[in-house]
């Protein structure tokens, strides 16, 4: 038998996390702490149980990615095939629906078979592809200089990273994402969480460029990218490299071996410049849409 439960307390929660560190365990989870601080009115977070045992976790919300639904039904590897990702995806199918959300986008990892095929039975189409870089930080170049350029991090300065939205948005505008919708309370709270490992660049006092570095949850020897943008007046001079040294040259010399970055199909010059610094590929997500409700 198969039950659903919508998630309650914090010990719900942490089994919600947990399945998605288990199904997702190359990727950065949240903390608990920072899950909360994502909710938000009209999300529905679910848990799944096949005869008792927890088998899957379940997520609705409204994404930042031109307002649609994002739905994500998640299931413990020795839990699929069972009917119970179709059943958890008919439910958040349904809650997007009352809160008015007539399309839905999801993404897989790009070489699971079973789940790509699971996305196409229920009429969902790729609409893009997310690229994965890593680089295995051993002896960093030292960061070079920019003429008339300051580097500050947001450790030293915090209030630098409100200074940065403006940039920020910048680069969200160019990213090759059809209606992407980041917003301010978002970016102040997912960026630059490693803050001594974050930068600010600076012409006149004015933020020029940023590049964020975010914890990973349960392993200090990793980080992830966030944001790296270059106001646009300021591009094409090696201001990205310049950031992207400075966040390797502070995650080597603070015990960090391991560095993610995402990019999307159709920013290569941005996959060009973590290549030119020593990245390589290791994996893509397939992201999928389809409009509601479900047939």
């Amino acid at each position: 038998m198969i039950r659903l439960r919508a998630c309650e307390s914090d010990a719900d929660y942490e089994l919600w996390l947990d399945v998605r560190r288990a199904v997702h365990p190359e990727d950065r989870t949240s903390t608990l702490a920072e899950l909360h601080g994502y909710i938000k009115p009209g999300d529905l977070h679910l848990l799944a149980y096949l005869d008792g045992e927890l088998a899957a976790s379940g997520l609705c919300n409204r994404s930042d990615i031109a307002g649609n639904a994002f739905l994500a039904p998640r299931v413990l590897p020795d839990k699929r095939g069972i009917g119970v990702g179709s059943l958890l995806l008919a439910r958040l199918a349904e809650h997007a629906v009352r809160q008015g959300l007539m399309r839905a986008g999801s993404h897989v990892a790009g070489d699971d078979v079973r789940s790509v095929a699971f996305a196409q039975r229920f009429g969902f189409a790729e609409s893009r592809r997310d690229v994965q870089q890593v680089l295995f930080v051993d002896h960093p170049r030292e960061p070079r200089s920019i003429d008339g350029v300051e580097f500050v991090s947001i450790a030293e300065r915090p209030e630098l990273l409100r200074a940065a939205w403006p940039v920020a948005q910048q680069g969200y505008e160019d990213m090759p994402i059809d209606g992407l919708d980041i917003h301010l309370d978002s970016w102040l709270l997912e960026e630059a969480t490693l803050p001594a490992g974050s930068f600010a660049a600076l012409a006149d006092g004015e933020v020029v460029g940023f590049a964020g570095l975010c914890r990973w949850w349960d392993d200090d020897t990793k980080a992830e990218h966030g944001l790296t943008v270059v106001r646009r007046d300021w591009r094409g001079r090696g201001l990205a490299a310049a950031l992207k040294e400075r966040e390797i040259a502070w995650a080597a010399a603070n015990g960090i071996r391991e560095l993610i970055t995402w990019t999307q199909t159709g920013n290569e010059n941005m996959r060009a410049v973590n290549e030119r610094l020593g990245y390589v590929l290791r994996r893509f997500d397939i992201s999928f849409h389809r409009d509601l409700p479900l047939p």
